[in-house]
């Protein structure tokens, strides 16, 4: 029978937890032995802890737990009643030094919308526990810094659940008298509590094998259901990629006998690197040429070398708390950056990740939202998992690495990884080993870890003719963010080289600039020619650059720069400034634009996919981050006005890229891809013309593609528009693909990203749509937060978009609050609109807050973007 006790009662004020406020575990839980009777409806944990008490002292023993039911609890083998709960902990008054806890609960998981803990998905069950899901399936001190050894035993009905799964390496399996059977495995490498997973399901499996380099053969699995299962080719082989990728870049192999993935519809993240079984959101493993566009296949091999990468750099050294989030989240990104700049192109792979910073981070940084890589204190530890952490936690790491230099930085890793082995660890500890194996002093450096906010760097240069020389002079300030203000210089890898504006040819060797203090000059010698500097050259540092370069400085920095992101850069400044001035003044001569695009365009000697990212105008949403008050519309009107001229100007150019003769059969190559990219930015250009013929040049596309890029590219172009090939193709779309979930959520967000003035009704009206679910988090950010990101609809007169987010916000938080919270930012940045937008925005964010019974999740996230 469940103990009906009483429980403390949730506190009215949501606890803040803080950074200051760490102590070490007073117990730790060296063995963890689990035995899963596993059902949808009732599924019983019956949960061995071996516990030791930590130093001296007289605490009780707390286990964290959460929606379970309390059946028994035994000590040492004797069951004990003199327990309590007390704020969701089961706490413990125990004697002497060690002992062994046993519990059995009883938990729902066809009832767990949260999807924390284990829950169901698809007729799956399985599990996600990072940060704090593993308290939803049993009790135990769920913090990352105690780590335990698992062995786990799972039963199930054989015919329902024919695959039995979790961590580690397989031990044995067997069949019962009643139609169960089950399967125990373990974990012999021991992990925090967040780590922990299990999967049952009726699964198919794509085999592979991985020989690692000291000879063992490591058996590789891609476990989806059986209708799948063809789409699963492109997954296994990344993984086998990454292991070798890390074995020759960072001298990692990997360390158990089998490596297992499981693939599922319902998943709140991207993916989940538990040791040895990683559980990915379905998106991020199913793909071929028909349902998956090129982004998809970049996107699954670099998030599935993001998890397995995980198994040193997270999993092998965890974190100690959840400050050190980005010990783990940023080293790794860095990590799957460069092993996806080693596939392809690492101009295109930099220029998308800064692009991806800019949109996410720089926003995060510049609103109410703002916290540093290690931020100080949370409500909600789900509200972390940020573009800060995880993107500038790389930048970071990438500055590390600019200043020690490639070898000093491999050295640096390899103590990081020798060293804190088997260990729960800080953001000092990985620095500290950059210190001891670089041979830097990275005091100064430590600032980035705890000052939120993008640094600005002013650069001027100074040219006397005929002196020789040039000094550029280099200023920087680190906005103030909410509870931070007056901040100190951060240290600034600059990378710099001047070009002669006459030859167009380098003057001098690149140099890399620390620029520490507040402001600093650099003299340049032998300058025989008048300069133009190179500033920040691959994006050295993650910072807003304010030069005094001119219009025809910047186009000639398109043309010559030897460094294909500052090239890019150029370009995009260029854009930059243009659409600016033709938003605050209502026009702007794009002359200068359309000259460089086609020498771009024109140059055989550049990669096709640099030229289609180096000649995409920049975002909306990013042209209303150099303004003091965005206009939406003003925005949106200059944007169209340079596309329909570099259209119409270049027309045969555009026209020549999206050639049907050109096409070939689909190939996933580097070359082959940038064929595609820039054909279909050329598509887009032909259609922003207002050419008669574009509507029927994009439905040839579309209904001749043999891939979803081009079909899919075809799509965006004519949603774009009006016409009565929009129209068709959208429902000639939808009844091909009804049956795939996720290429249906591309159908959904390219109509919430459409630019036309009725998007915001007809989003209201694809969220009564059939196939439109809140319970999918991968369906309710294909809609919700596309729209969010549709600056010109979210922000549309009346008000109704605003009002339309709050409302599935709420009733998203009554399913799945970490998704919920994730798609309130939009909200939030009302400060940077004119008084009404803001007024009915921040009226939005009230209401929520006042909400009866909201999550802490949504509840931190609306209360800190009013107040903030």
């Amino acid at each position: 029978m469940a103990d009906t006790r009483a429980t403390a009662a949730a506190p009215a004020t949501p606890v803040v937890t803080r950074r200051s406020d760490y102590a070490p575990p007073a117990w730790q839980v060296p063995q963890v032995a689990l035995d899963v009777a596993l059902d949808p409806l009732a599924t019983r944990v019956r949960a061995r802890l071996e516990v030791v008490r930590s130093g001296a002292h007289d605490e009780p023993l707390r286990l964290d737990g959460a929606g379970q039911v309390p059946l028994a609890v035994r000590v040492d083998g004797i069951a004990v009643d003199d327990w309590r709960i007390v704020g969701g902990q089961l706490v413990l008054a125990l004697p002497g030094e060690a002992h062994v806890i046993e519990t059995e609960v009883e938990i729902a998981p066809d009832r767990n919308t949260q999807l924390m803990g284990l829950y169901a998905s698809g007729g799956i069950l399985c599990t996600q526990c990072e940060a704090e899901g593993f308290r939803r399936i049993t009790w135990f001190p769920d913090r990352p810094d105690v780590l335990s050894t698992y062995r786990v035993r799972m039963t199930a009905d054989k015919a329902r659940f024919p695959v039995l799964l979790a961590n580690g390496d397989p031990v044995a399996a067997g069949d019962n008298a009643d139609g169960t059977h089950w399967a125990e495995w373990h974990d012999p490498y021991p992990k925090p509590s967040y780590l922990f997973a299990l999967v049952a399901g009726n699964l198919a499996v794509n085999r592979g094998t991985f020989t690692t380099r000291s000879g063992r053969v490591v058996d590789l699995g891609i476990w989806v259901r059986a209708a799948d299962l063809a789409r699963t080719g492109h997954a296994l082989h990344a993984l086998q990629l990454a292991m070798a990728w890390d074995e020759r870049v960072y001298g990692r192999e990997y360390d158990l006998d089998v490596f297992n993935i499981v693939a599922v519809d319902d998943f709140n993240f991207g993916a989940m690197e538990n040791k040895g079984l990683n559980i990915f959101n379905s998106r991020y493993i199913l793909a071929d040429p028909d349902t998956a566009t090129d982004w998809d296949y970049d996107a699954i091999a670099a998030v599935v070398a993001h998890e397995y990468f995980h198994n040193w750099s997270g999993n092998r050294i965890t974190c100690r708390d959840w400050f050190q989030l980005s010990l783990k989240e940023g080293f790794t990104v860095y990590r799957d950056q460069g092993f996806s700049a080693d596939q392809g192109s690492a101009a295109v792979k930099r220029i998308e990740d800064v692009r991806g910073l800019r949109a996410a981070q720089f926003p995060e940084d510049a609103g109410p939202l703002a916290h540093p890589v290690r931020p100080e204190s949370y409500i909600e530890i789900g509200n972390f998992y940020t573009a800060t952490i995880y993107n500038k936690g790389a930048e970071l790491i990438r500055m590390m690495a600019t200043i020690l230099g490639p070898e000093r930085f491999r050295a640096a890793t390899d103590l990081y990884f020798d060293r804190f082995d088997g260990t729960a660890a800080t953001c000092e500890d990985f620095v500290a080993c950059m210190e001891e194996a670089g041979g830097v002093d990275l005091t100064r450096f430590r600032l980035w870890y705890s000052q939120a906010g993008t640094p600005r760097v002013s650069a001027t240069l100074d040219h006397q003719p005929g002196s020789g020389r040039a000094t550029l002079h280099l200023a920087q300030k680190v906005p103030d963010t909410p509870g931070q203000t007056h901040k100190q210089p951060q240290v600034l890898p600059l990378r710099l080289r001047l070009f002669g504006a006459e030859t167009g040819r380098p003057l001098g060797d690149e140099r890399l600039v620390i620029l520490s203090d507040t402001a600093a000059s650099i003299t340049f010698e032998t300058v025989t020619e008048r300069p133009v500097v190179s500033l920040n050259r691959g994006f050295s540092a993650p910072v807003v650059i304010d030069s005094d370069r001119s219009a025809a400085d910047l186009a000639f920095l398109a043309r010559h720069d030897d460094d294909p992101f500052a090239r890019y850069e150029a370009m995009q400044q260029l854009m930059l400034d243009t659409l600016v001035a033709a938003t605050v003044e209502g026009e702007a001569d794009h002359a200068a634009v359309i000259a460089a695009v086609a020498d771009t365009l024109d140059d055989p000697t550049l990669d096709r996919a640099f030229v289609a990212e180096a000649v995409l105008l920049p975002a909306e949403s990013f042209i209303g981050d150099q303004l003091s008050t965005v206009d939406p519309e003003a925005i949106f009107q200059a944007r169209e006005a340079l596309r329909r001229d570099l259209g119409r100007a270049l027309d045969a150019r555009w026209r020549a890229a999206c050639d049907p003769a050109l096409r070939r059969p689909f190939a996933y190559t580097p070359e082959d891809k940038g064929i595609r990219r820039l054909r279909n930015v050329a598509l887009g250009y032909v259609a922003a013309s207002g050419a008669a013929d574009a509507p029927a040049l994009a439905y040839a596309q579309f209904e001749a593609a043999d891939n979803m890029t081009d079909r899919h590219g075809a799509l965006t172009t004519l949603v774009g528009g009006r016409s009565a090939q929009r129209d068709a193709a959208l429902d000639v779309f939808y009844h091909r693909y009804a049956g795939n979930a996720l290429v249906l959520d591309k159908w959904f967000q390219t109509q919430a990203l459409s630019p036309l003035e009725d998007t915001p009704a007809l989003v209201a009206e694809l969220a009564q749509h059939p196939d439109f679910t809140l319970a999918n988090p991968n369906r309710a950010r294909a809609l919700i937060g596309a729209f969010g990101a549709n600056q010109r609809a979210f922000h549309a007169d009346g008000g109704d978009g605003y009002r339309w987010l709050a409302d599935q916000l709420l009733a998203l938080d009554a399913l799945n609050p970490q998704t919920a919270a994730k798609l309130l930012p939009p909200l939030g940045r009302w400060r940077r609109f004119d008084p009404v937008r803001a007024d009915r925005m921040r009226a939005e964010l009230a209401r929520i807050v006042a909400t009866p019974d909201i999550s802490k999740d949504l509840f931190e996230q609306a209360s800190k973007s009013l107040e903030g």
